[in-house]
């Protein structure tokens, strides 16, 4: 297994990371039965992605550890070499770009690789994703913010219609509410004659000011200015290896991860120890409010 980012090294580059803080959050974690254990290493990605916030820390806790138990379809079974996993990795490109952006953040670019809408499985494209971003969070440690990039080159319309509103609700909630990641803005290129029929599907799950932050861009060169051209792949002229080779490399890296996978998997919460029996799976997802609305000590 890769070495996980390391923790004294965290605190040394991020003043505004206090270890006070971090075991504030553990003491509070530690007195919710339910909660499993928690290493240092998310206690600090939890805060420095809240903003140093231990309340909205808290209640990223909540939401990440709680969704992932009950939505065992988006979440169990995350091995890198289940046949599901394999052909979304051959399907969807999900890369960390290698180069900060000008803005000092990370820069996620994703890509249909195979545009055969068949082999398209959008809750497979789902778990690729979380598993590529929370080993990445875990191994790099924290950044100041993520732009995410889709480039829809080689979308259809027949892809836009294996999209599940259901599991779009579950996954939206859970990266805007509990991935423990700074997320920026979103900025599409290649955009299709029926991108606003697809903005029309997710727009309800997305919080208004991330929708704002949704850039359509009508040039490569407005989206140069985000992301410059020698930040990007080889195949758009840049210098951060083919698009065929970042998948490789992502393929690599999950299957030598696999302990990681193992672990992550063991932290669900225990339901039947939760303090505060009122919640349940309608009010995660919005029907009667979120987990944000909980009263926590």
């Amino acid at each position: 297994m890769t070495q996980l980012a390391d923790v004294i090294k965290e605190y040394e580059k991020d003043p505004k990371l206090k270890k006070e803080d971090i075991d504030g959050l553990r003491s509070w974690a530690e007195k919710q039965p339910h909660l499993p254990e928690i290493s240092e290493l998310q206690y600090i990605l939890f805060l420095q992605s809240c903003y140093y916030s231990n309340e909205q820390a808290k209640s990223a806790i909540e939401n990440y550890f709680t969704v992932r138990t009950l939505c065992k379809d988006m979440f169990s079974d995350e091995n890198p070499k289940d046949p599901g996993i394999q052909m979304a990795l051959d399907v969807g490109l999900v890369a960390f770009l290698p180069k900060l952006a000008p803005s000092g953040y990370k820069v996620i670019f994703m890509k249909l690789l195979d545009t055969n809408p068949d082999r398209y499985i959008y809750i497979d494209q789902c778990k690729m994703f979380d598993m590529i971003v929370n080993l990445a969070m875990n191994l790099q440690g924290t950044n100041e913010g993520l732009h995410i990039v889709f480039d829809f080159e080689g979308s259809s319309f027949a892809h836009l219609l294996k999209i599940n509103p259901s599991i779009s609700k579950k996954h939206l909630f859970y990266v805007q509410e509990a991935l423990p990641v700074r997320l920026k803005d979103i900025h599409i290129i290649n955009a299709p004659s029926w991108i606003d029929k697809a903005l029309a599907i997710f727009k309800p799950f997305i919080k208004k000011e991330l929708f704002d932050m949704i850039n359509i861009h009508s040039s490569m060169e407005s989206f140069y200015k985000i992301v410059p051209q020698e930040m990007l792949p080889k195949d758009f002229g840049g210098s951060a290896g083919s698009c065929n080779e970042l998948r490789e490399k992502n393929r690599t890296c999950l299957e030598n991860n696999m302990e990681f996978f193992k672990e992550h998997a063991k932290q669900i919460t225990d339901e039947s120890k939760r303090i505060e029996k009122s919640t349940d799976f309608n009010k995660i997802f919005g029907l009667e409010g979120t987990f944000k609305k909980l009263e926590v000590d």
